[in-house]
């Protein structure tokens, strides 16, 4: 309305410039009077003959005037509709509901037809927009769907038609059309009446509409998706177990074995045009367009299982690790990508292929137990790195995982041994004792051979830290699953002594790193660097039976993941004062314990002939979540069960344990859930759902991942 306003002042302005001219002839007429008085009525005479032609010409021509405005107002509306319906551009007016107000034919084109249009609103022609999409401001709001095999982006913006009625990229007839329909007959009778100016007070300023624009940008997200497909990736092959399997096959048919590798790997890449060099004997270089990722992705990376069926009288099956770093901004950022992939892929275990999309990471394969590598060379060398760093600090925090295991207080206590033969004043973070560690910290607590303050909890830690500190994480890599993660950010030295497979989520300022998934447990990884340190420490006898216990509970009793270097690890502990019966006996159950873990197996049903999926009651159990782990272990021993998974809603959180036997991999069925762990014993956190909604989001998994054959 103001904007209206402002244009008949304008108009109106300059229809009354002669009458100001006429205002200046009379102040120069009174001039001349004063001059001559006979040239001033000569100049009366005049200004008097202009006055008389002026009202005459302003009231014949005034009602000419006006019809020309009026003529030409209609003719620019008329355009302007027309132009808005011819426009390319697809154009609709909806209200708030989605119902069609007006359309232009270009939007009656990609729809079908006028009657299609009116006939549905714009939510059922269109199911990607929905009544939350439209904007609920001012502001326009923009999103992408797709109709018709024809992407398109919309753009939506929210008018209230009192301000659509002065807005001049919307016609008025187009705004009253709108209005017609949205007020049906109270609009025709307000018109008949009275015309506009009854509409305009009518309209409510609450009543609004939208104004979607449809462009079509099917040929450009063409051109952009073709530009993508032609970018190069970078890729790297590793053979994980080179040397092993070459010593596990006759040397004659090594060349052969190796000729078989090779043909595999080049066949392949040439199915995807991919160009691939030998680096060295067990590493691959490839490179190829990015347009072919989805058809390796869609095989799941075959070449893993091609080249795992290579068998020629070896005894041990070949396994690679493939990366790929896709979806980057330059060749390098892709090899860097690519490098980082190789890192995870070998730290899982091998056997996988891992690709990063930028900072997305998707794992494929995996399925396979990590080879137990016969060489302790890298054990020396990160046991001499380890006391190099350590000899330059002053003060030695430890710290595991959240609800500490034995294996990891077992671990944590071998690097406290460590510290302090060196020395160095050291702590162990532990904020909750658990049932399973309670028996071991039970025989520390009050002996006069161990400083009092040797367990700190994590606001002691976090007190106690400072710069000439160093952190030891054992037990657990990724720093949300830490006891204390603040103490991560607040140190630079830190050192990672893990056997769980890594996942995109790890701890990244690692001074050192000894990540092997492989080994049975962390207990066994320190052992083996205990015997590597010079002048090794001599572990006291509490101490070697808390690692040999960490040991037992992470092989359930040596049956699961167990190596020739898990027996080493064993003896040397053994050696070094560890006492079976002693162990065995700190980790006897009492009655109540029992009946409670027979109570979780008693819940357990079969599910797809070969998961076990139990519940196990937090009422009365201390350490439900370690009672889980329990149960789940004991539900292995029934014939036919492959896997088990123990549930436990404890403070909102559902705790899933998962074991296995050795042909199904409850580490990569975590994974899927956000959890991680070994091949044979994993688990995950599930929150925002019940455990009814917990047991059922594993039990849709599995059978998915059946029908996929990725178990």
């Amino acid at each position: 309305m103001d904007n209206r306003f402002m244009h008949n002042n304008r108009i109106k302005k300059f229809l009354q410039v002669p009458f100001l001219l006429l205002a200046v002839l009379a102040a120069m007429n009174v001039v001349i009077y004063a001059m001559d008085k006979r040239a001033g009525g000569a100049a009366t005479l005049f200004v008097c003959l202009y006055l008389l032609l002026l009202v005459l010409m302003y009231f014949h021509y005034k009602p000419a005037i006006m019809a020309e405005m009026v003529a030409f107002a209609f003719e620019q509306g008329k355009v302007q509709k027309e132009l808005l319906k011819e426009l390319g551009l697809p154009y609709i007016l909806v209200d708030t509901s989605g119902r069609p107000l007006w359309a232009n034919r270009g939007f009656y084109e990609i729809v079908g037809g006028e009657k299609t249009a009116k006939k549905k609103t714009l939510f059922q022609l269109f199911p990607d927009l929905t009544k939350e999409s439209l904007p609920i401001s001012r502001e326009e709001a923009q999103m992408r769907i797709m109709y018709e095999e024809k992407s398109f982006r919309v753009e939506m913006k929210r008018i209230c038609l009192q301000d659509a009625l002065t807005d001049n990229t919307i016609s008025a007839s187009d705004v009253a059309e709108a209005a017609k329909k949205q007020y049906g007959k109270k609009y025709r009778r307000l018109v008949k009446d009275g015309g506009q100016n009854e509409l305009e007070a009518v309209i409510d300023e609450h009543d609004i509409i939208v104004a979607v624009y449809f462009y079509d940008e099917t040929e450009l997200q063409a051109y952009i998706r073709e530009n993508q497909e032609q970018k190069l990736v970078v890729g790297q092959i590793y053979i994980d177990n080179y040397e092993e399997a070459m010593d596990s096959v006759e040397e004659v048919r090594q060349a052969l074995l190796i000729a078989l590798i090779d043909r595999k790997i080049n066949v392949y890449m040439q199915n995807i045009d991919a160009i691939v060099k030998k680096m060295e004997k067990d590493k691959y270089f490839f490179v190829f367009k990015q347009k072919y990722l989805s058809q390796l992705e869609t095989t799941k990376f075959a070449l893993l299982d091609e080249v795992r069926a290579i068998n020629i009288g070896n005894e041990l099956a070949v396994t690679l690790s493939i990366s790929i770093g896709a979806e980057a901004d330059s060749f390098l950022q892709a090899y860097d990508s690519a490098r980082v992939a190789m890192d995870l892929a070998l730290g899982r275990g091998g056997d996988q292929a891992v690709v990063k999309y930028g900072e997305r990471i998707v794992y494929y394969g995996g399925k396979s137990q990590g080879v137990e590598k016969t060489t302790r060379v890298k054990a020396r060398v990160k046991a001499h790195a380890l006391r190099e760093i350590l000899e330059t600090k002053d003060k030695v925090i430890i710290m595991g995982h959240r609800l500490p295991d034995v294996d990891c207080l077992g671990s944590a206590l071998g690097i406290y041994r460590l510290a302090d033969a060196l020395g160095k004043k050291a702590h162990i973070v532990i904020n909750e004792a658990t049932i399973s560690v309670r028996p071991i910290m039970n025989n520390f607590a009050g002996n006069s051979i161990y400083p009092e303050d040797l367990f700190y909890n994590s606001e002691q830690a976090v007190a106690a830290m400072d710069a000439d500190t160093l952190l030891v994480v054992v037990d657990v890599n990724r720093p949300t699953y830490t006891e204390c993660p603040e103490l991560l950010s607040m140190t630079n030295s830190i050192v990672v002594l893990d056997h769980h497979r890594q996942t995109s989520e790890t701890i990244q300022n690692a001074t050192l790193s000894y990540v092997e998934p492989y080994a049975s447990s962390a207990c066994e990884m320190v052992a083996e660097v205990l015997q590597y340190i010079v002048d090794k420490p001599k572990l006291r006898s509490l101490e070697a039976d808390a690692m040999y216990a960490g040991i037992l509970v992470d092989t359930d009793n040596f049956v699961t993941k167990t190596g020739v270097r898990t027996f080493e690890a064993a003896a040397f502990l053994r050696r070094s004062g560890a006492d079976v019966v002693r162990v065995r006996k700190m980790f006897r159950s009492d009655m109540e314990d029992f009946k409670q873990k027979a109570r979780g197996v008693e819940h357990a049903e079969v599910f797809l002939d070969i998961f076990a999926i139990s519940t196990m009651p937090v009422e009365g159990v201390d350490s439900p979540t370690v009672m889980a782990s329990k149960v789940a272990n004991e539900l292995l021993n029934i014939a036919g069960v492959h896997a088990s998974f123990v549930f436990t809603d404890l403070e909102g959180v559902i705790y899933i344990s998962a074991r296995s036997i050795d042909d199904i991999n409850v580490q990569v069925i975590m994974e899927k859930l956000g959890g991680g762990g070994h091949a044979n014993a994993a688990g995950a956190q599930l929150t925002d759902v019940s455990l009814q909604e917990g047991i059922m989001q594993v039990k849709k998994l599995l059978e998915q991942m059946r029908e996929e054959g990725d178990l």
